[in-house]
């Protein structure tokens, strides 16, 4: 068989098994609802483009990101500071002060930059910079916490933010990636230059900051408090079950109008997510087989060879650090949209880091269609494996008594089949398929 026929098996696979959760009812597992099985497509399209941005990092480049996170939440934070409308009164009560105070900051870190570029090294030096920071985050503090509390009084219960520019929300998916790839010029400036181990340390502590920052930060984005209703490009399901037009034209197709909006909306959302991942799988595979592509390739097979051919590497590294967390910036903004939702209190490294690269190495570290392969097939086994959790272990235990504590302790403990068979796949794929299920050629 030849790779070609095997890969798209793979494909037709997972495609398979999506058909079958929204056809079948069987074995406690698969659904037989449409509903359901375009919910697991249309996150499994968010996951493969995340999954693609990770390719790009470590596939292409070998940089070892663990704050996929912070630059999805980053992306999720763009839409709320693109599509929502401006809150009122927020800008004329605090809004100037809190930018002034964001220019004051970063006046004050370039001003210390500068004393430490232009000064020579000594107490004289040392003693300048502090100077200038200290001095610096006093009257950053004075002139930002005045507007804070100002912008989170105002109808604290439903606002209490400053809001957006209420622009179209598809216009947040390419501001997310271009917010994600700013604070990744940022990070990587300062970070890309550490050992792979201590890059990874570096990003998952950065990303805990920005996930720090945004439960805490409620002019922002109201911190725990959660912005909601956030607007979407396609109509909300209570807006089309209130349309006669289209109730009635669900009841040509068979359908009620709940099951026909759900499933209308969902649709809809897998188009524009396909469209986005199929652009961005055809501009990495451009870079792939591009002269770029080679050089990123022979820098992460060998650093010091490359350099010596006259290649910069940290401002490679760079460059494939920015496009892939803008990638991350991008999934995340359309996460959010679908979410219609921006809720901090949700990020967490094992949903947006831990599974990410689970299905970078099932999929195939290096090859851009592994990566789409793990991002579905991964997330598909992460929602479907807890159900099956449960038949499996309502059958070990059918002998047992209805009052087992045994029995009652195995069944409580089926949600954790997640992560128990996460931990079994990635095993498995690195025993018997190191390179992944689509390996890099």
């Amino acid at each position: 068989m030849s790779d070609t026929l095997k890969h798209t098996l793979l494909f037709v696979g997972v495609g398979l098994l999506l058909v079958l959760e929204g056809t079948t009812t069987a074995f406690g597992v698969f659904s037989g609802s449409w509903n359901s099985s375009l919910t697991i497509l249309n996150m499994g399209l968010i996951s493969a483009i995340m999954a693609l941005g990770v390719n790009l990092q470590w596939g292409f480049a070998g940089l070892f990101n663990v704050g996929i996170m912070g630059f999805t939440a980053l992306g999720g934070l763009a839409v709320v500071l693109t599509s929502m409308s401006p809150t009122p009164g927020a800008w004329e009560a605090g809004g100037q002060q809190i930018l002034m105070a964001l220019v004051l900051g970063a006046a004050t870190i370039g001003l210390a930059i500068l004393a430490y570029q232009k000064m020579t090294a000594g107490l004289a030096r040392t003693a300048a910079m502090l100077a200038i920071l200290i001095v610096g985050f006093v009257i950053y503090r004075a002139v930002l916490d005045p507007g804070v509390e100002a912008v989170e009084g105002i109808n604290a219960a439903l606002e209490g933010n400053i809001g957006g520019l209420g622009l179209p929300v598809l216009m947040a998916w390419p501001l997310g990636g271009l917010l994600a790839a700013g604070v990744a010029w940022l990070i990587g400036k300062t970070a890309l230059g550490l050992r792979s181990d201590y890059l990874a340390i570096a990003t998952l502590g950065i990303a805990e900051i920005i996930i720090a920052v945004l439960k805490n930060e409620d002019w922002l984005s109201r911190g725990v408090k959660n912005v909601v209703g956030l607007p979407r490009p396609l109509p909300y399901e209570v807006d089309l079950q209130g349309d006669p037009a289209f109730v009635e034209k669900a009841a040509s197709w068979g359908l009620d109008a709940t099951t026909a909006s759900t499933i209308y909306v969902k649709l809809g959302y897998s188009a524009l997510f396909a469209i986005v991942l199929l652009v961005l799988l055809w501009m990495a595979q451009m870079a792939l087989k591009s002269p770029w592509g080679r050089m990123m390739r022979a820098i992460r097979d060998n650093e010091v060879a490359a350099n010596a051919m006259g290649k910069h590497v940290t401002r490679r590294h760079l460059q494939i650090f920015i496009l892939g967390s803008a990638i991350c910036g991008v999934a995340g903004a359309m996460m959010t949209t679908l979410d219609s939702q921006l809720t901090p209190g949700t990020y967490n490294p094992l949903r947006f880091t831990f599974l990410i690269w689970v299905m970078v190495i099932v999929g195939g570290s290096g090859n851009n269609f592994g990566a789409v392969l793990g991002g579905l097939l991964v997330w598909f086994l992460w929602i479907k494996v807890e159900p099956l959790g449960v038949l499996v272990i309502e059958m070990i235990t059918s002998g047992m008594a209805e009052d087992s504590a045994l029995r009652a302790h195995l069944l409580e403990s089926a949600a954790h089949m997640r992560l128990f068979t996460m931990g079994l796949i990635l095993l498995l794929v690195l025993r018997f398929s190191p390179r992944g299920l689509i390996p890099e050629k």
